[in-house]
């Protein structure tokens, strides 16, 4: 813990003007990102008598080891340079606003040549148009059903839409008339556009005008008495009304806003946002955060609205749906100065953005049940939290008393080695941190110093590739001097990150454990309180006998058996035994059992990439950017391998001697074997494999080859 007045500030260093700071921890980590009209004045407020300080507060200034500050020209600059900050460092100590679950979204790909409708989770996509989110994706699933009687845009998947146009008829939707077909040529691809903006339209609240067209034509043809498509026009307009339906008409102003309200006790916050949109509720959704940062309601709603808006660009009908900025943001307490926040919205809406507090009328008694929505969310949140958190501590609590730790293992680590009958041999490494997953942790290895089927021998050099880089790391920074030189110099690599990077090279670990440009811990730089393997005896004494050579003797290494779900730690003959209840056990479970799914995926996709163009890989000079584009041109190797030299050098990039070598590797490669599919018997081809990806045939177990 840092006695603030150690970093604090000389007089007269900081300036009186506005800007964004950042406070630093002794690892070189953000960890508090503020804005403030005068930079004087709110640092100083931090270094005042420590029991004057709000208790969250006092804990942050503890914490930190520096402070450090960005002079802008404005308020506006100082809260775009927060968000970005804050986004781009993640400080514990600042509110963060996460979904309790993925909202989804109807979702509409204009991007695509037959846009197609569909249910859509996670970030948005350029050229896709968006309504929502809903809370359920089966309410998006009813809305479309119905919609699709009207405006029968295509839903389908991109396989089953270039499977309808290679046999020529189209799905089950288009027999029944709710899709187009355009697969079949049914209707042209303009005329297609047309129909999904007409769907995009009436989406987007422009309901009138097309109803009161859709009324007159039935009157029409009842008219002419062609009435069997007066009926049909009857039906349409009753199927797009209870479409209608489904988004009550909250205000009669056909007001465009979003409402943001907030639910919070001393230790955590819920908000609420209700999407208007043509005076229809379009969309909520909401989030539940802890209260880390010593902030007022006014404050909460400040950052709700930096993080609701802060990747927005334009108005409402711009993104379509409820996205973009609307012309109205209602909150229930204004954040000071409330004029810099408007005018940060108006810049990314385009135009001016009303921010206020609803006084009176419809948009007050809808903010009331905006704030009902919010309090709910919060005291079911609280239910659910108070029991995950007690099993976790429990859980904890129990794995340290069994293994005998002096603390709980607040950070775990869990290895895993997944291959195929010795081949693509690979290993996983996951991280679980107060007992829930740390995904932007995971690392994954391939196995560089031998061949062949040998888990001790694996698990020994991922456990000392990992450490050694740990080390390196230390010695970077000067906390740590090797006693013997060769156990840095052999660090081989920490493995491969979730995103596919390799960070394994002596030379890009540089600089020490916080990488100066983003603030955030290097890979490999903190080390867990407990090691988990999947395996008894012979794997925890090669992690052990790994870690004893790197010299690290505060990380205590067990493993988890399958067998009997025993617990076996190093030097003991008989595995320490958890009860079947323990909360331990079961975490422990959740830990390796994630470190073998991680594994097997991995593996999986190594075998796949290495099964799809194996034949083209002993073509000489021929590059992976080139390989793809034959790949994607003739579909799979089996109609490579049957195409002309001629058929080849169409292919851009694909010159005539390029061909004929491409055509000579082919037909000196036998082709595989045909595989079968053992849970139905059928026959695998080679042509479903190489485009799907499918595994070849296996025996025995996928992972380790042991038998169940």
């Amino acid at each position: 813990m840092a006695d603030p007045s150690s970093y604090r500030p000389k007089p007269g260093q900081i300036p009186d003007s506005p800007g964004v700071y950042k406070f630093r921890d002794e690892h070189g980590r953000v960890i508090y990102v503020g804005k403030a009209k005068s930079l004087r004045q709110r640092l100083s407020s931090y270094f005042q008598d420590i029991t004057n300080l709000h208790q969250r507060t006092a804990t942050m200034v503890t914490t930190a080891a520096a402070v450090e500050w960005t002079v802008v020209s404005t308020e506006v600059e100082a809260l775009q340079l927060e968000y970005s900050w804050i986004k781009e460092f993640d400080p514990r100590f600042n509110v963060k606003y996460r979904d309790d679950k993925s909202y989804p979204s109807l979702a509409v790909t204009m991007n695509e040549e037959f846009p197609r409708v569909q249910v859509m989770r996670g970030p948005k996509r350029k050229g896709v148009r968006y309504f929502g989110p809903y809370a359920h994706a089966w309410a998006i699933r009813e809305t479309v059903d119905l919609m699709l009687r009207v405006f029968p845009v295509r839903t389908c998947s991109a396989g089953v839409f270039k499977r309808s146009a290679q046999i020529g008829r189209p799905c089950l939707l288009g027999y029944i008339d709710k899709c187009s077909a355009p697969c079949v040529g049914r209707i042209s691809e303009p005329d297609h556009r047309e129909l999904a903006e007409e769907f995009c339209d009436f989406m987007a609240g422009h309901t009138g005008t097309y109803l009161r067209r859709l009324e007159q034509r039935m009157k029409d043809a009842a008219s002419a008495m062609e009435y069997e498509q007066a009926a049909r026009l009857r039906d349409d307009l009753e199927a797009l009304r209870r479409a209608m339906e489904k988004n009550a008409v909250v205000l009669a102003d056909a007001t465009d806003a979003d409402l943001i309200a907030v639910a919070e006790d001393e230790l955590e916050a819920a908000v609420q946002i209700f999407h208007v949109r043509g005076g229809r509720v379009r969309g909520q959704r909401g989030w539940v955060t802890d209260r880390v940062e010593a902030v007022d309601t006014a404050g909460l709603v400040e950052h709700a609205i930096q993080q609701l808006y802060g990747d927005e660009r334009g108005d409402a009908e711009q993104s379509g749906g409820s996205g973009g900025v609307p012309k109205e943001v209602l909150v229930p307490a204004l954040p000071q100065p409330a004029e810099a926040l408007a005018q940060w919205l108006s810049d990314r809406r385009g135009s001016q953005v009303s921010l206020r507090v609803p006084q009176r009328g419809d948009k007050k008694d809808l903010m009331a049940t905006v704030q009902r929505n919010a309090s709910q969310a919060l005291a079911l949140h609280k239910t659910r939290r108070a029991s995950d958190l007690t099993t976790r501590s429990r859980a904890l609590e129990e794995i340290a008393a069994a293994l005998d730790l002096d603390t709980a293992p607040l950070r775990i680590e869990c290895y895993d080695i997944s291959h195929l009958q010795g081949d693509d041999v690979v290993a996983s490494m996951v991280v679980f941190e107060d007992g829930l997953a740390r995904k932007s942790e995971y690392r994954r290895f391939q196995i560089k110093s031998f061949a062949g089927q040998d888990d001790v021998r694996s698990m020994h050099e991922v456990i000392s590739r990992r450490f050694r880089r740990y080390l390196l790391e230390k010695q970077k920074t000067g906390e740590w001097e090797p006693d013997q030189p060769q156990a840095a110099a052999g660090a081989e690599g920490g493995g491969t990150g979730r995103d596919g990077s390799h960070d394994g090279s002596h030379e890009e670990a540089v600089g020490g454990p916080i990488d100066p440009d983003t603030g955030r811990p290097r890979k490999f730089a903190y080390p867990p309180q407990l090691v988990v393997v999947d395996g008894g005896q012979p794997q925890v004494a090669a992690a052990r006998r790994a870690l004893d050579e790197l010299g690290i003797a505060d990380v205590f290494v067990c493993g988890l058996a399958k067998r009997l779900e025993e617990v076996w730690v190093p030097g003991d003959d008989d595995p320490v035994i958890l009860p079947r209840s323990s909360e331990g056990l079961y975490l422990l479970q959740r830990v390796r059992d994630e470190a073998h799914r991680f594994a097997i995926a991995y593996q999986r996709s190594k075998r796949s990439k290495s099964m799809k163009a194996g034949a083209l890989d002993a073509v000489p000079g021929l590059g992976e950017t080139r390989k793809q584009a034959l790949l994607k041109h003739f579909g799979s190797l089996k109609r490579l391998r049957a195409a002309s030299v001629e058929e080849i050098c169409q292919v851009q990039g694909i010159g005539r001697h390029t061909a004929e070598t491409v055509a000579a590797a082919l037909a000196s490669a036998a082709p595989a074997a045909p595989a079968v599919n053992t849970a139905t018997g059928e026959i695998i081809e080679e042509d479903d494999r190489t485009t799907a990806g499918t595994p070849p045939p296996e025996s025995g177990r996928q992972h380790r080859g042991k038998s169940t």
